[in-house]
């Protein structure tokens, strides 16, 4: 089986498009499903570290994305080297989910196996997509298996004992006959 890799320190929350105006403004396209994570005082860091802090002043809906001001970032020349930037938080500053929900990043990592027990590989990466997300599964030897995270598919999931258990479906999760 492929090891885990290392557990997520940082969660993605958006990603800086372009400087906005002259005050430093930045067009951010948001990456979170937190409603008020650019809210005014919100706290996060341009990298996955803390070096650059950075402090949400303002921020405003525009076309799609977010128009926001950080603390830290005084003009236009400041805001145009962040563009092209993720922002991030620290994987601890989700907020808490009920019993039976997880974040995306703590699945990352996890074993896929079907309902009989056949192993589809560890959960690398988690596509989003206009319908629904697919999660892709390696092998040791390098296959995927991209599995829609829809009910009709998903079986069960473990985020704590990090397991994703996904129903038998032919040309899916069972492979062809050759």
């Amino acid at each position: 089986m492929t090891p885990a890799p290392p557990p997520v320190r940082w969660v993605a929350v958006g990603r800086i498009t372009k400087a906005h105006g002259v005050r430093g403004e930045v067009s951010v396209l948001p990456l979170s499903d937190v409603e008020d994570r650019f809210a005014p005082a919100s706290r996060m860091y341009a990298g996955e570290s803390e070096d650059r802090p950075l402090t949400v002043a303002a921020s405003r809906p525009n076309r799609g994305r977010l128009l926001v001001r950080f603390e830290e970032i005084p003009d236009r020349t400041h805001a145009e080297a962040l563009a092209g930037s993720y922002v991030f938080v620290p994987a601890g500053a989700a907020p808490s989910l009920p019993d039976g929900a997880f974040w995306p990043h703590e699945l990352i990592g996890a074993d896929v196996v079907t309902q009989s027990g056949r192993s589809l590989g560890v959960l690398t990466e988690i596509v989003r997509t206009a319908a629904n997300d697919v999660w892709v599964a390696r092998d040791d030897a390098g296959n995927e298996s991209l599995v829609p995270a829809l009910r009709e598919v998903v079986a069960e999931v473990d985020a704590g004992a990090h397991r994703v258990v996904v129903r038998e479906i032919p040309g899916l999760t069972v492979p062809d006959a050759d």
